[in-house]
């Protein structure tokens, strides 16, 4: 049997990702915010889709620590019914 021929491999693309910035830190950690307030709604907002999921930290640009805390701060704010839970 003859051995099949190499196919020359492209890499994968994800249709649609224009895929997370190079930064040094994030955005909480530049702007040295060490508490991320439930109450911050517009901050919280855009850690959010249009659907109200929460951002992967790839998408967001959070480091692995402030990833927890803003996701502890939106599971709050929508315990308290400032932000929606997702649909």
């Amino acid at each position: 049997m003859a051995p099949r021929p190499q196919q020359k491999r492209r890499p994968r693309r994800r249709p649609g990702f224009a895929g997370a910035r190079d930064q040094t830190q994030c955005r909480f950690c530049r702007g040295g915010i060490s508490y991320i307030d439930y109450k911050d709604i517009d901050t919280l907002q855009k850690l959010l889709t249009n659907r109200g999921k929460i951002y992967s930290r790839k998408r967001s640009g959070n480091c692995a620590g402030c990833q927890r805390k803003a996701k502890r701060a939106i599971k709050r704010a929508r315990f308290m019914a400032l932000l929606p839970y997702s649909t």
